[in-house]
C-alpha cells in the first residue's frame, strides 16, 4: 500500500467540539454544515489494479512494452485477469506469474464502461518476474482533514484540492474507508519546506466511507455512529460575502480535537480557476509555534469568517510557511 500525499490536507477527526466566539445565528431555512477540522485517516480503493504509467521490460529478446502493443491506456483499471477477478497487486502479479509466459485477457474499467485487451507477459531477466510494462496502485492511503459535513444528510467534503500519489495522478475511487486518526507529532514547516502532520489511524473506528474525488476535494457520508450532536452548526455564505481581514481556521495539530486559529484573509479571488480564491495568512502565535505555519495534512481545514463557512485551506506557500492559498466553500459545495 503506498502512502498518500495529501499537499496540505486535512479532513475528518475524532471528536467534536463547540465553537466559542460570535457565531451567525442561522436562517431557520438555510442548510446548515457541521464544522470540521478534525484529521481523519483515508484508505481509498480504485476497486481493481490502476494502470498509472508504462514502462519497457527487458527480456531476454529486447525492451518491449506489452501492456502499450496491445492497447492499453493510462487509467485504465484491471479487474480481472482471465474472467478471475482481481482486486491488488499482489494477486494481479501472481496471475501474470501463472501466465508462464502465454497470452492472458484482461478485464478493464476504461471511461466507465468494460472493456477486454488480450496481453502476453514477459520474462523479466532482470527481476526473473512475468511483466506487461505497466505502472500500477491499487490502493492509496493518507490523512487529511474534513471541511464540514451536512446536518441534514450527514454527507461530507474534505481536502479542498485533488487527490493525487506521488506519482501527481488522481485517484479513481469504486469503495473506501474513513478512520478516526490521531495527530501524534508535526513537521514543522520552514522557508522552502514543507512541514507536516503525522497521524495514526485508529482502525477500530471507521466513521465513514468517500465515494467521490474531484479538483475539489474529497467526498462521502459520515456513518450513522459517528455523534455530531455537540458540534456547533453554521451557514455557509459565498465568496461575494468575503472580505480581506480577521478570520478563523479549525484544524487538529494533536490529538483528536480541533482547536480555531486566528489568520488574515489578504486577497479574495472568487474568478481563479484553479480554485486558489484566498490568499490567507495565519496570525496566530500559538499554530505559528507548534507547525511553523500551515503543513500538509491540515488541507481541508474551514474557514469561518463572521460567523459563517467560507471556504477551506488547500496549498501553503514554501517560502513563507505562515501563508497559503484557500478554496471558496461554494466551490466545494458546488460538487
Amino acid at each position: 500500500m503506498r502512502r498518500l500525499k495529501f499537499f496540505i490536507a486535512a479532513a475528518l477527526a475524532a471528536g467534536c467540539f463547540f465553537l466559542g466566539g460570535n457565531i451567525h445565528i442561522a436562517d431557520a431555512s438555510a442548510d446548515l454544515y457541521y464544522i470540521g477540522g478534525m484529521t481523519a485517516g483515508f484508505s481509498l480503493s480504485a476497486g481493481g489494479v490502476e494502470v498509472v504509467g508504462f514502462k519497457d521490460v527487458t527480456s531476454e529478446s529486447g525492451s518491449s512494452c506489452p501492456a502499450t502493443e496491445a492497447g492499453m491506456r493510462t487509467g485504465d483499471i484491471i479487474v480481472a485477469v482471465d474472467g478471475i477477478h482481481t482486486r491488488s497487486v499482489e494477486e494481479l502479479n501472481a496471475a501474470f506469474a501463472r501466465s508462464a509466459g502465454k497470452p492472458v485477457t484482461l478485464t478493464l474499467k476504461r471511461d466507465g464502461e468494460q472493456a477486454q485487451i488480450e496481453v502476453t507477459p514477459v520474462r523479466d531477466k532482470h527481476a526473473d518476474r512475468y511483466k506487461i510494462g505497466i505502472l500500477i496502485r491499487d490502493t492509496l492511503s493518507g490523512i487529511g482533514t474534513v471541511t464540514y459535513i451536512e446536518k441534514e444528510t450527514m454527507r461530507f467534503g474534505a481536502l479542498g484540492h485533488a487527490v493525487c500519489g506521488e506519482d501527481k495522478t488522481a485517484l479513481t475511487i469504486a469503495d473506501s474507508s474513513v478512520y478516526l486518526c490521531s495527530i501524534v507529532s508535526v513537521n514543522r514547516g520552514e522557508r522552502g519546506k514543507a512541514g507536516e502532520l503525522r497521524g495514526l489511524f485508529l482502525n477500530d473506528s471507521r466513521i465513514g466511507a468517500a465515494d467521490k474525488v474531484c479538483a475539489t476535494g474529497l467526498y462521502g457520508k459520515f456513518s450513522g455512529g459517528y455523534d455530531l450532536s455537540d458540534c456547533a452548526a453554521v451557514q455557509s455564505a459565498p465568496l461575494s460575502e468575503a472580505a480581506i481581514g480577521k478570520a478563523t481556521i479549525y484544524s487538529t495539530v494533536d490529538g483528536v480535537t480541533p482547536k480555531a486559529y486566528e489568520i488574515a484573509i489578504a486577497k479574495v479571488d472568487a474568478n481563479n480557476r484553479d480554485n486558489k480564491n484566498f490568499v490567507i495568512k495565519v496570525t496566530d502565535e500559538r499554530l505559528i509555534a507548534e507547525t511553523g505555519g500551515i503543513v500538509q495534512g491540515m488541507s481541508g481545514s474551514p474557514i469561518l469568517q463572521n460567523g459563517k463557512l467560507i471556504g477551506a485551506v488547500t496549498h501553503v506557500f514554501l517560502n513563507d510557511p505562515t501563508r497559503g492559498y484557500g478554496i471558496g466553500i461554494e466551490k466545494m459545495l458546488e460538487k
